[in-house]
């Protein structure tokens, strides 16, 4: 079982009151995607223009 101090991250101020901070994740520079992630992003791209082109082109037709 672990104590309070363990599975917390507080900090004390001058009145006794107990801060509570987010523990900060270490930065790290992003990687340059894989041809097969590239692939995959240039596929959402166009799904994603069609999608919108469709949809103007509906709303046109409609209106």
């Amino acid at each position: 079982m672990q104590t309070e101090e363990q599975a917390m991250y507080t900090t004390v101020n001058e009145q006794g009151h107990l801060n509570n901070y987010a523990t900060e994740p270490d930065m790290y520079y992003a990687e340059y995607p894989a041809p097969y992630q590239q692939r995959r992003y240039l596929l959402q791209g166009i799904f994603a223009t069609l999608l919108v082109t469709t949809l103007v082109v509906v709303s046109l037709v409609i209106s």
